[in-house]
Order: C-alpha cells, then sequence, then structure tokens
C-alpha cells in the first residue's frame, strides 16, 4: 500500500492533514492554487499534506496522453455551450468538471517519487470507501484507471507528481449532468458508459453529502493520524438543508446603502443583544491634535476621501497623528457588500481619470516614503479597475522614485490578465485582505471567495518574486480559534510574506454583530504560531488594520536582509497614503 511521508509537530501538535472544501471555484484558479500549495509543499512552506475540493464551473481538460481525438465536438462548440478548454500537465486523456461534480485535489507528498501507480490505487480505495456511506458497491478494473458500477465510471482519475508530491487528483459525479460527457470519449474509452451517485441510488445526492463521506474514507484509507478540516459555505444547491447568510439580510435592510433607509437597532449601554462588554483594551480615545487637524485640512484642501473615515476606523487618530492615512481611488461606491464594512454599496460614478496624476502629486507633495493605494471593488469595470492602479503606481513612481508603494486591491472577480496589469506596474507590495476564515466567508462577504483570494496571492508573487504579498484577517466575528490557525498556514502555504490581525469592531448599530473581544494574549498566539510557521512578518494586535503600520512591516522583512549586505537600516518614520475623490 501507498505509505504517506512522516506526519509532524508543529509548536507541541501533531499535524498531517489538511481539507479544505472551497466552493465553487474556475478551473485556471484552482489549477493555480494548486501549484501554490504544491510549491509550498516542496519547498518546505508547510509541511502538511492538503486535499482540496472544489465545484467547478463546466470545463473539458485534456492530459498529456490525449492528443485530442476523443473531443468529439469543436472548441467553439464547448464555448457556444459556456464551457471552456483546456490543455493540462496531469496524466491521462480527457475529462470533464461542472456542476455537481466533486473534484478533489490532493496534495501529498509521497514517500517515494516511484509508488505512483500504488498512490492512484489508494485514491481508488479511498473513493470506493466514501461510496458504501450511499450503499453504492464499487470496485475497480485492470488496466482501467477510476471507480466504476454496475451502471458505468461514476469517478475519474487524473495525476502528475513533480519532486515527490501529487497535483491534480479525481471527479466524483455526484448529481451531474451526464449529457455533458456526450461530448468527448470519457478518458479516451469508448465502449463504456458514465454514472453518478445520484442516478446509482435514486436520488438527488448533494455535494455537501458527497464532501461528508469523502474527507473520513480519505482520511482513513491514507492512515493520517490527525486531521484539520474546513469547509466554505455550502450553496442551496449544494447543500442538505437551505443556508441562510447575514450578509445577505443586513443588504436587504438597506445597511449598506448611501441612504441607510431603516432606523438604527436599539442599543443597550452601547451594545446589540448578545453583544459582550467592551473590554479596556478597547478603549480608544480622540486625541484631535494639531497634526490630526492639520492632515484632515490637508485632506479636504486636495479634494480626497479616507478609508479610514469611510470605514469608522479606530486607529485614526492614532495614524492621523503621525500624518498617516490610507484613502481610496476609484470612487467610494463599491459593488459588493461585506458586513463588516461601513463602504456605502450601490452603483458607482464613472471613475476619474485624473486621479492617478492628482494621487502622485500628493504623494510627492507630503514627500512620502511609504504610500498605499487602495479602492473600494469596481465590478461594474472590465478590468476591476487594475489600469487605473498601474497608472497611479507608474505616475507616483515618476514623481516619487524614492517612495515604496504598496497597494491594497480586490480580486477582480479571478481575472489573471487585470492582475498583470497591474503587476506589470511592480509594486513594492501587493496587498489583498483575506479577511476572514473559510468557513465564514459566504455569510460576511458576497461575491469573494477564500480560494480566489489564495490563488491571488500566490499570482502576485509569481508575477513580482522581488515583490512582498501581503493579507489580512479580521477576529471576533465568529471564527474559532483553530480556524484562524488553519488560515495562518494556508497564508503561509501559498508564500505570504505579511499578515495582519485584528479585532472586529461594528461601524454601525446596523452592521454585523461582535461575536466576542479577541484578548490580546490571543493575538499575541497567533503572532507566535505565524512566524513559528516561517511567515516573515505578522502583525497581530486588538486594534491592527490593514494598513495599519504599514511602513514598519515592510521594512521589518528589508532591513535584516540590507543590515546583512551592510547597508544603512531605513529610517523608521513615514508617512503612508493612498488617494480618492471626494465627488459622490
Amino acid at each position: 500500500m501507498f505509505a504517506l511521508a512522516p506526519t509532524r509537530i508543529t509548536l507541541g501538535e501533531m499535524s498531517g492533514l489538511r481539507v479544505r472544501w472551497l466552493g465553487r471555484l474556475p478551473y485556471e484558479e484552482a489549477w493555480d492554487l494548486q501549484r501554490g500549495f504544491h510549491e509550498g509543499r516542496v519547498q518546505g512552506r508547510t509541511p502538511d499534506d492538503y486535499l482540496l475540493m472544489v465545484e467547478h464551473p463546466p470545463v473539458y481538460t485534456l492530459g498529456r496522453n490525449g492528443d485530442g481525438s476523443n473531443l468529439l465536438v469543436t472548441e467553439e462548440m464547448l464555448t457556444a455551450k459556456g464551457a471552456e478548454y483546456h490543455h493540462v500537465d496531469r496524466g491521462g486523456d480527457i475529462t470533464f468538471h461542472g456542476p455537481g461534480q466533486l473534484t478533489g485535489y490532493p496534495i501529498v507528498q509521497l514517500d517515494d517519487p516511484k509508488r505512483i501507480v500504488p498512490y492512484v490505487r489508494t485514491l481508488e480505495k479511498a473513493l470506493i470507501e466514501a461510496l458504501r456511506a450511499f450503499d453504492i458497491d464499487a470496485w475497480t478494473e485492470g488496466g482501467l484507471t477510476g471507480v466504476w458500477t454496475e451502471k458505468g465510471k461514476v469517478a475519474a482519475i487524473g495525476v502528475r507528481v513533480s519532486r515527490q508530491v501529487t497535483m491534480h487528483g479525481f471527479g466524483l459525479n455526484v448529481n451531474t449532468d451526464l449529457s455533458w460527457f456526450e461530448a468527448m470519449n470519457p478518458c479516451g474509452i469508448t465502449d463504456r458508459t458514465v454514472t453518478s451517485i445520484s442516478e446509482l441510488v435514486g436520488r438527488e445526492v448533494k455535494l455537501q453529502e458527497a464532501v461528508e463521506a469523502v474527507t473520513p474514507a480519505f482520511t482513513k484509507v491514507f492512515g493520517y493520524d490527525d486531521v484539520e478540516t474546513q469547509l466554505a459555505a455550502f450553496t442551496r444547491r449544494q447543500a442538505k438543508i437551505d443556508p441562510s447568510h447575514e450578509v445577505d439580510r443586513l443588504l436587504a435592510d438597506g445597511t449598506f446603502s448611501a441612504e441607510k433607509r431603516n432606523a438604527e437597532p436599539v442599543l443597550v449601554n452601547g451594545r446589540l443583544p448578545g453583544e459582550p462588554a467592551r473590554p479596556s483594551w478597547m478603549k480608544v480615545s480622540a486625541k484631535m491634535d494639531d497634526d490630526y487637524l492639520e492632515l484632515k485640512k490637508m485632506m479636504r484642501g486636495l479634494d480626497l476621501h479616507t478609508v479610514c473615515e469611510e470605514a469608522n476606523c479606530p486607529n485614526i487618530y492614532e495614524c492621523w497623528g503621525m500624518g498617516t492615512a490610507t484613502l481610496m481611488i476609484l470612487g467610494d461606491t463599491c459593488t459588493r457588500a461585506c458586513s463588516f464594512c461601513n463602504v456605502n454599496t450601490g452603483k458607482p460614478t464613472e471613475f476619474d481619470v485624473m486621479e492617478p496624476f492628482r494621487a502622485a502629486d500628493a504623494i510627492a507633495t507630503m514627500n512620502l516614503s511609504h504610500a498605499v493605494i487602495t479602492s473600494v471593488n469596481r465590478d461594474d469595470l472590465s478590468d476591476g479597475g487594475s489600469g487605473i492602479f498601474a497608472q497611479t503606481i507608474t505616475e507616483s513612481r515618476r514623481s516619487s522614485p524614492g517612495t515604496d508603494i504598496e497597494v491594497l486591491i480586490p480580486d477582480f472577480q479571478g481575472d489573471r490578465p487585470s492582475l498583470e496589469t497591474l503587476m506589470a506596474a511592480r509594486p513594492d507590495v501587493l496587498n489583498h485582505n483575506t479577511e476572514t476564515v473559510l468557513r465564514l466567508q459566504r455569510d460576511i462577504r458576497t461575491r469573494s471567495s477564500y480560494g480566489r483570494s489564495l490563488a491571488l496571492l500566490w499570482r502576485a508573487k509569481q508575477l513580482s518574486r522581488d515583490g512582498l504579498t501581503k493579507s489580512g484577517l479580521i477576529v471576533g466575528m465568529g471564527e474559532t480559534r483553530e480556524e484562524v490557525l488553519g488560515a495562518l498556514a494556508d497564508l503561509r502555504a501559498v508564500g505570504v510574506d505579511i499578515i495582519t490581525i485584528g479585532q472586529y469592531l461594528r461601524p454601525t448599530a446596523r452592521h454585523r454583530p461582535i461575536h466576542r473581544y479577541v484578548d490580546p494574549t490571543e493575538f499575541d498566539e497567533y503572532r507566535e504560531f505565524g512566524e513559528g510557521l516561517g511567515i516573515p512578518h505578522v502583525e497581530s494586535g486588538p486594534l491592527v488594520r490593514s494598513s495599519y503600520h504599514a511602513k514598519d512591516s515592510t521594512d521589518a522583512i528589508k532591513q535584516p536582509a540590507m543590515t546583512e549586505e551592510g547597508a544603512t537600516p531605513p529610517e523608521p518614520a513615514g508617512i503612508t497614503v493612498s488617494i480618492g475623490s471626494t465627488r459622490r
């Protein structure tokens, strides 16, 4: 039987396998996400194996062993049906992934690079074990890879092994529309049929049921002693019970609209029902000193607005008192809604094409050593606003060549060309916030994806190997300690350099209630755990926000390398700013 590499001990805890159900994710993003975790396993950023599970939009993939002859229609016909077509680096011929199919990607380190066939046989056994949960008899057949039943093939397998670590994996038909398979000879086999779990049991089986069956079966058959599992929310079509999400209710109530139509909920002693009392370490004094007032006056004079004000950031007095501010380009209206955020949601107006020039002028005028440029989500734009980001970086570099530039970006809906446009301008720091743990993503955010965020962060690192990547988490919204530790492990696996972790503070009484106040000692634990994993810098504390001490976080990574070379360490002082228009 296939044997696993030894499990490891991290900070006194045994760990071997991390299971992630990531929900619906386009194929190219999942492929890059696999590459990120594969690279992390090979390079030692993670000593853990992973089982990534997703559902794809319709896609046909042709492996290394195929010549395209088993595709029975043209690529144009696939496009017309709404399906993608990709040549991939796994073994096998042609296969299909799509709605109603559970696709699994094990990132597993083999104990012997010659034991690829035993690994595939073990993967088949794991799927056969999972099918027993549905009282389905399944088996393997000599000379044919995959899992078979009395009605045909129910699971296809195609893998790649590089540097002893696996990629790709299996496609298990759960409630798949089998007509998709008519466009090809599945896996190059012309005389056998395909089937699904639902067809075999005579009812619609949900993807959630399949995830719940595959996870313990994979764990059992592969022999892991300890497994850490995190699951994204299941959609109505995927779930056993119709889900509900708080952010949808808040959106319907008008929480994120500029009009704020509904009345404020009643607060008792400043708290919503069920909220804990605010502890002493969360007390923030309003210090409107001369530095704060001067920067506020400057921003109004430059016709700018700040995310500090829009998001009701608790650090505004400290940061503005030090000459630090974070502002937005591309307007002040976001096309998405997040239950922790106070930025308006709606249909944005046209963006200001002169913003990049005004941003560059402001950075030069204030003689900044570190500038942060951020924006709202602009899903209404074909490039998500990446072109304006890139132009802002370019103009800022032209006027202030000595300034480090950090960009805090949206996900551009997973569009690689948009990210490439931005990264071609070579920001010093690419910051994209993960915001919360995998389980809470859909409950807290609309149109966002944990898997997409991780894929974006890895892609950014590939596009600029000498640049830094950064992400942030907010805690106190209902997550567990174990989920935060798992998120830190995931971010480390895909190579993130800087992580910020801070306490959630409800912007208004209409927003998501505070679940708990995280004790400062727990923030210390997160920092120690993250740095123990090898994350170069973790900024963790109750009042930490994404741009909090942004320059110091960057210098914390750059300074050791500069000092080793005998260079003079950078000055600790500096101003952080990003620019946007106040026009609505």
